[in-house]
């Protein structure tokens, strides 16, 4: 299988790992990677330290290319792509930010660049600051999804657009990977179906919880983390979304985020002082959004916890290991060509 996507980055097949904290670790990502699509790192909630561990670490892993995404709106992100860079990762993934001076850093070095957007208007950015390729998610994808379904947003963004998109958001077999490229598209990213992968480290409860799911079971709302995002709907999902907060409670739980990122918490207050109410706000959700998503990924705890979830999982029923979702979806793909060319004679 040969597409844009797959030239650029060396890969046999044009399926990524989508980032996910404390799901695209290592094994995960070198699993993908090695089965033919291309692994990213997830280290929007790692220290820099750690950031580089989980680099040197991959490397051990695996051969093949593999990639590393930073999000830029969190505090000390900078960091995180300074040692990215450094440790010359072949893909660099951004997200929730201006990544003019990564992509000239990373083509410095012969590297790639991916820009993370949801909106046609953040994807031109993207292709004026100099990235390779975009991942444009949809609304139906797990985590911080756009407004606009992936099967309207593809096209819409497939039109205006020089460089090769990568589709996120409702996909997770053949049958998807085939629309997607039929959209316009030159190759798909998958979070929730890797999630429920043999070598994903989320517990294992969610996974059996994931396929016994349907694709009414998810929420949308900001009140998480801050952004708009996507989880299973669960007790403590719910119960986040009726969470008042005060203003003060920004600088009180901005310092749990300081010591996760390893970042200096008098440095962060400040800045949430000068941010205004709204960005308070979003600091104070996003420190309830890391504890809420950690409990639910890597404890299994959906009273107090909550996991970022597509609602594709509702056509997922069961957990297989990277290879054989990798192998499977190609196989389907091809079929589903195959299938469509008769209906079209």
């Amino acid at each position: 299988m040969k597409t844009r996507i797959t030239e650029l980055f060396g890969i046999k097949y044009p399926i990524i790992l989508s980032g996910m904290s404390w799901i695209s670790m290592p094994e995960l990502v070198a699993a993908v990677s090695n089965a033919g699509g291309l692994g990213i790192l997830a280290t929007g909630v790692m220290t820099a330290e750690e950031t580089l561990e989980a680099i040197r670490k991959t490397r051990t892993l695996t051969k093949k290319p593999f990639g590393a995404n930073v999000t830029l709106y969190f505090p000390g992100a900078e960091r995180n792509a300074e040692v990215i860079i450094k440790e010359k990762v072949p893909v660099v993934n951004y997200a929730l930010g201006k990544g003019d001076w990564i992509c000239k850093a990373v083509h410095e070095y012969g590297g790639k660049v991916i820009a993370t957007v949801t909106t046609l208007k953040h994807a031109l950015a993207a292709q004026r600051d100099g990235a390779d390729a975009i991942i444009v998610t949809g609304h139906e994808a797990a985590g911080h999804g756009g407004a606009v379904t992936s099967l309207v947003l593809i096209p819409s963004i497939a039109d205006e657009l020089k460089i090769p998109i990568i589709a996120a958001g409702g996909f997770a077999d053949g049958r998807g990977l085939a629309s997607a490229l039929i959209l316009g598209a030159d190759g798909i990213a998958m979070g929730t179906r890797f999630m429920n992968s043999v070598e994903s480290p989320v517990h294992e409860s969610q996974k059996a919880k994931a396929n016994e799911t349907d694709v009414y079971s998810t929420l949308y709302t900001d009140k998480v983390d801050g952004l708009m995002a996507r989880v299973m709907k669960t007790e403590g999902a719910i119960r986040l979304t009726k969470k008042w907060l005060n203003p003060f409670s920004a600088l009180i739980r901005s310092k749990k985020i300081a010591q996760m990122l390893g970042f200096p918490w008098l440095k962060l207050a400040i800045a949430i002082l000068f941010m205004g109410y709204k960005r308070s706000m979003q600091m104070a959700r996003m420190a309830i959004g890391f504890d809420a998503f950690y409990a639910g990924t890597m404890e299994g705890d959906n009273k107090k916890g909550v996991l970022p979830i597509g609602q594709v999982a509702g056509i997922m029923h069961e957990t297989l290991t990277v290879k054989q979702i990798i192998d499977r979806t190609v196989k389907e793909a091809k079929q589903a060509y195959e299938k469509l060319g008769t209906k079209l004679k």
